[in-house]
């Protein structure tokens, strides 16, 4: 684990998917099963098959369930088509509350904050509109505006370029190692995100001053 003096660190760059909103719940993906006459573990595999390509804007929204579709022997339909956005941004909207205070409290002691995501079209239109905190940002680097997705150096390049930040100075967290230790061949210090205890835990010992605070009493994440 990378020792970092407190000072080190002026500039945060948080992922958003499983990091400031939780996990998909079982019933969201069987939902969407249901849709295309599957297995949930079959649709998962077939939802991941094209998304990067999807996040990055390279195939439209329409291309992408039709590979599904298409893999599945499901008709397209108009009708399907319509289900299918709204089901899929829900899945990946319900905000953890604690991560978005934590950004808050980050923005306003003076580090400068990012948010460095793979999203496609439809799920950053949602976040524009939906969510009042994205204000607490300084940057936003979205995978579809800029044609690129983690783990590829360009996209870390934007943000730092954006948020006029040094990488030796910038800590990165992602739920997925191959993200963070492509941050990491930047120069970026990273840390994978698993729950905001563990992150809590990973800051404490860098001397981090700005620490998430973990609600007193368990809560459940919202369902459907």
């Amino acid at each position: 684990m990378d020792r970092l003096n407190k000072l080190d660190i002026k500039t945060v760059i948080l992922d958003y998917g499983e990091v400031l909103c939780y996990s998909p719940t079982e019933e969201h993906w069987e939902r969407m099963a249901n849709l295309f006459k599957v297995d949930e573990g079959v649709f998962r595999q077939l939802w991941g098959r094209n998304r990067i390509v999807y996040d990055r804007g390279g195939i439209s929204y329409e291309a992408y369930w039709a590979d599904i579709a298409e893999k599945t022997g499901t008709k397209l339909s108009p009708e399907l088509l319509k289900t299918l956005s709204p089901w899929d941004i829900e899945m990946w909207a319900r905000i953890n509350p604690t991560m978005v205070e934590w950004l808050e409290r980050l923005h306003s002691s003076g580090i400068k904050t990012g948010l460095l995501s793979n999203m496609p079209f439809d799920m950053i239109n949602y976040a524009r509109q939906q969510f009042a905190w994205l204000k607490y940002f300084n940057h936003l680097t979205f995978s579809a505006e800029v044609r690129a997705t983690k783990p590829d150096p360009a996209i870390y390049r934007h943000s730092l370029e954006g948020l006029g930040a040094a990488a030796a100075e910038t800590l990165f967290l992602d739920d997925k190692e191959i993200n963070v230790e492509g941050a990491r061949t930047l120069g970026i210090h990273g840390f994978r995100f698993q729950s905001v205890a563990g992150l809590k835990d990973d800051l404490e010992k860098i001397g981090f001053p700005v620490l998430p605070v973990e609600p007193k009493s368990p809560s459940l994440a919202p369902t459907l």
